[in-house]
């Protein structure tokens, strides 16, 4: 049974860095391109841990998986929010469906 719910959730997190990879590709400026990679990526990278944790049923597997799983959810706001502040200051322009630009009201 545990085998199913393994690859139930490999597969799972396999579409979801599939979804973040086609975002990345897809969309069309650095900030929605950023978001994409993060949230999807570190969900898909997530499933993919916790299911090779569920597989082996291994304590030290287990605890790599939540260390993985935890180090992903720390690094990968604090990547983005990096990310995104670079390629606003360097002059990257935003899409064109973007309505509201906070940053611009608070640099004039």
């Amino acid at each position: 049974m545990t085998e199913y719910i393994a690859a139930v959730l490999l597969i799972l997190g396999s579409l979801f860095c599939l979804i973040a990879a086609l975002g990345v590709i897809r969309l069309p400026d650095t900030l929605t391109r950023m978001h994409a990679a993060t949230k999807a990526g570190s969900l898909g990278a997530g499933l993919v841990a916790l299911s090779h944790a569920v597989f082996f049923q291994d304590p030290g597997i287990f605890l790599r998986a939540v260390f993985i799983i935890a180090l992903l959810l720390l690094t990968a706001p604090v990547a983005a929010h990096l990310i995104a502040r670079a390629s606003y200051r360097s002059g990257i322009p935003l899409s064109g469906r973007t309505k509201i630009d906070e940053l611009k009201k608070s640099k004039q």
